[in-house]
């Protein structure tokens, strides 16, 4: 019996320390739990911190070659958007036609010729100009006997010898005469024939057709013996020093635009280049189909081959204000939402680097690679901005919180 219960106690004492062991197991168990748990979340706070930046070490920022300075204010111009083509004024434009019907005896342009005014383009012949210098040069002599019969009938008529009705007639017969080689004369000078030299006897067997202004050919559209009616046209002359580009501007956006504003404008023959015109003239009338109204441009810096009837795309700068701006290299957009970087320079374990911070922004005008900025908060006065890079910077932070999430 007493044996029994020797062996009862020692099982008895055993299954109070394997209580008190199992307690203590737990309660060790629980502090460190709680401990990991603490470490986390001290470690994803801290990651946290820097989830939302770049860094950089000084060796990428150079090799990026990464600008960065304070946000600067720009003139930024507010614009007009337009489309037209390259135009000259009237005056500048000459459609040669043949004054009388006559064939083409010789050409002596072809397209893209530089011509100057009075120069002669082609001959023209025909019986007809032939009868025309004849029938000048037979009334012209005969107005010079006319006039000397006039003189001797109203001498006659002073000296009471010669009757009123003759001296009448002699008058009569000399005015009309006098009107028909007038009349001779001024279609021999359109002919740009010399009348003096027909006078003399000297008859022209070919007439010159002559340019009426400098330019150059921009069509020939006759051949050599060909018959040309005088309303035929011949030729097309433009002369291209002052082309000028007209524009169309809608009717939402006509009360914007007036004289004196800058254009900027490209053509297709220089499409890495923009051309810079002033506006000289508004029209006051609209065009149907599509309703605006045309405005004129003069051009200001004048470059390779500019022709009319080039296509125009250009901006009609209206308004010039300094704001807020970056270049647009420093601006990226993510969804609807656009960005910049805030810039700072750190030390870590005694090494320079910086971190880019993203600031969320809203943009204005675009203007000759500038974009207008809209800070949401307010920055500090002395706070550096990345200049370029952006979309990278953006690309990079992204990046970080893909590797963070895995």
């Amino acid at each position: 019996m007493k044996s029994y219960m020797r062996i009862y106690n020692l099982l008895w004492l055993v299954s109070l320390l394997t209580l008190a062991c199992n307690s203590q197991t737990g309660e060790d168990h629980d502090h460190d739990h709680e401990a990991s748990e603490a470490s986390l979340q001290h470690e994803e706070a801290g990651h946290q911190e820097h989830q939302d930046e770049v860094h950089f070490s000084a060796q990428q920022f150079q090799s990026l070659s990464m600008k960065v300075d304070t946000l600067p204010f720009r003139n930024i111009s507010s614009y007009v958007e337009a489309n037209g083509q390259l135009e000259v004024p009237p005056q500048n434009e000459a459609s040669i036609t043949a004054i009388i019907g006559a064939n083409v005896q010789s050409i002596k342009v072809i397209e893209g010729d530089e011509v100057k005014k009075g120069q002669v383009l082609a001959y023209l012949s025909h019986p007809d100009l032939i009868r025309l210098q004849t029938d000048y040069l037979n009334n012209w002599n005969q107005l010079q006997y006319w006039e000397k019969e006039l003189k001797r009938q109203q001498k006659l008529y002073e000296e009471k010898v010669g009757s009123g009705k003759e001296l009448q007639k002699a008058q009569a017969d000399f005015l009309s005469l006098k009107g028909n080689v007038q009349g001779l004369e001024s279609q021999l000078k359109l002919l740009a024939l010399s009348v003096s030299r027909i006078q003399q006897g000297k008859i022209y067997e070919q007439v010159p057709v002559r340019s009426p202004i400098d330019g150059y050919i921009r069509l020939v559209e006759v051949k050599t013996g060909q018959f040309v009616q005088p309303q035929t046209e011949m030729f097309e002359i433009v002369n291209i020093d002052h082309i000028h580009a007209d524009l169309m501007v809608y009717e939402k956006d006509m009360y914007k635009v007036k004289k004196g504003q800058q254009v900027k404008f490209t053509v297709v023959s220089l499409p890495d280049k923009e051309l810079e015109a002033k506006i000289y003239a508004v029209g006051k009338s609209f065009e149907e189909g599509p309703k605006a109204i045309h405005l004129h441009a003069e051009i200001e810096n004048k470059e390779g081959l500019l022709l009319p009837g080039m296509y125009v795309r250009g901006r009609i700068m209206t308004d010039d204000t300094a704001r807020l701006a970056l270049p647009e290299g420093g601006v990226v957009r993510q969804g609807d939402k656009y960005y910049i970087f805030k810039a700072k320079q750190e030390e870590e374990n005694g090494q320079q680097e910086w971190a880019f911070e993203p600031v969320e922004v809203v943009t204005g005008t675009q203007s000759d690679g500038w974009i207008e900025v809209k800070l949401l908060a307010p920055l500090e006065e002395t706070a550096k901005v990345a200049w370029n890079n952006a979309y990278y910077l953006l690309a990079e932070m992204k990046k970080g919180e893909t590797e963070h999430s895995h």
